[in-house]
């Protein structure tokens, strides 16, 4: 079973940043589109963004502009880089193939105040 470790959250201010990172434990990392979703409190979970295997992104409206994903195909990571970030943006981030087809890892908590 493939493991996600989601690390890098934290607590900012609104217009902060922050750098999240996901290692995957899967030799067929690099051939699969991953994904970030998050989790805010009393909603359902919701994609953010996606990389394809090689490197083409898609992005939420909401994030669009602001947040950047990249991967690391040797390192079997993914990476978000999270600028202006707003309150809405509090959730809980999750990383996973796009369409999520592995098992949730614990996620990353990143909670931002106004």
């Amino acid at each position: 079973q493939v493991q996600l470790v989601e690390s890098g959250g934290g607590l900012v201010q609104a217009g902060g940043s922050l750098r999240l990172s996901c290692a995957a434990s899967t030799s067929i990392f690099s051939l699969v589109t991953m994904g970030w979703y998050r989790q805010a409190p009393g909603k359902q979970r919701e994609w953010v963004t996606y990389i394809t295997s090689s490197g083409s992104a898609n992005y939420a409206g909401s994030v669009k502009g602001r947040f950047t994903i990249s991967r690391d195909n040797a390192k079997k990571t993914v990476t978000l880089q999270m600028n202006g970030l707003k309150p809405e943006d509090t959730a809980v981030y999750y990383c996973n193939t796009w369409p999520h087809n592995w098992a949730w890892g614990q996620g990353t908590q990143v909670t931002v105040s106004s």
